[in-house]
């Protein structure tokens, strides 16, 4: 029975599509203020779509 592939990590974020990034500065309670960042090559999902020969070339073109 064939399965259906696992979806493939992202090379730039290895998996890891949202962090939260410390601006130094605080909210008047005390807490760190944080800015939420996403990947911008898997665009927060985690994972990829292997990429074909033929669809790079066409891009370097």
């Amino acid at each position: 029975m064939p399965q259906s592939p696992t979806p493939r990590r992202c090379n730039d974020c290895d998996g890891f599509p949202v962090v939260a990034i410390t601006t130094g500065t605080r909210t008047p309670d005390g807490q760190r203020t944080t800015l939420p960042v996403t990947c911008r090559t898997c665009h927060g999902t985690g994972t990829h779509t292997p990429t074909t020969a033929g669809r790079l070339a066409r891009v370097a073109r």
